[in-house]
């Protein structure tokens, strides 16, 4: 057997940039997605020898030319990570439809879009691995999130419907919630927010994207195919689920 093949949307920056650059070590052939900055994408093309594509994962016809032009390349995509996401803070009474809408159709939709596009080649080949990026706040909800805790409460049902829909197939799909990472998105809370943030974590520090890629090759490994539906907390103990 060749390389399998890897699509890591939001993957040349933060969380999904250090996912890239493990499953490329691991020796799977990646394909890292991402939506607007050309010049940091270029700079992670470079510099890790990964492959990157450009397109709108809130697209359902953009992830499905995407997807095809990628397994046409490279094969059968055998593995997916859905870590894409934004956010657009602020609170219910202030928050505008679009506000509502782009959170929910970059972290949610997406999931369905690029799940959708390559879940016919898992099932032919009866192997995936699917991960889902959530959120600490989707599991406890967040003042000033209500767009961004929805779609990754979302993220945590979907998970377990497509696992119970594909197990027979060799497809296992799991989810990741992370807690606060230090990623440009996490840089971007005010000083005084943050240390409040870090305050209420018990390890006292935010998380590394490494952390989140080590749980991401644990779930995508040949071994792991016992474990799907099921939702891997990564927050420093912040938020501790039973």
């Amino acid at each position: 057997m060749g390389k399998r093949t890897a699509i890591v949307t939001g993957g040349t920056r933060g969380i999904g940039e250090e996912i890239s650059k493990q499953l490329s070590k691991q020796g799977y052939q990646v394909v890292a997605n991402y939506a607007s900055n050309d010049e940091r994408a270029k700079q992670f093309e470079q510099s890790s020898g990964i492959p990157v594509m450009k397109w709108d994962v809130s697209s359902f016809e953009e992830c499905q030319k995407h997807a095809a032009e990628i397994q046409a390349k490279y094969g059968t995509v055998s593995v997916l990570i859905n870590n894409a996401g934004i956010t657009r803070d602020t609170t219910m009474q202030r928050m505008s439809y679009d506000q509502w809408r782009d959170v929910i159709m970059t972290n949610l939709d997406s999931c369905f879009n690029m799940s959708r596009a390559v879940i016919d080649g898992m099932r032919g080949q009866k192997f995936g691995r699917i991960v889902n990026i959530g959120s600490v706040n989707g599991q406890m909800g967040q003042y000033g999130q209500v767009n961004y805790a929805a779609a990754k409460s979302g993220i945590h049902g979907f998970t377990k419907a497509l696992a119970q829909e594909n197990a027979k197939k060799g497809i296992t799909v799991n989810a990741i919630a992370p807690g606060y990472v230090d990623t440009d998105m996490v840089r971007a809370v005010p000083e005084d927010v943050l240390a409040k943030i870090i305050q209420r974590i018990p390890i006292g520090r935010l998380g590394k994207a490494s952390d989140i890629a080590r749980a991401v090759l644990f779930l995508t490994a040949d071994d792991a195919e016992f474990i799907t539906g099921a939702t891997l907390t990564i927050n420093g103990g912040q938020y501790m689920t039973s």
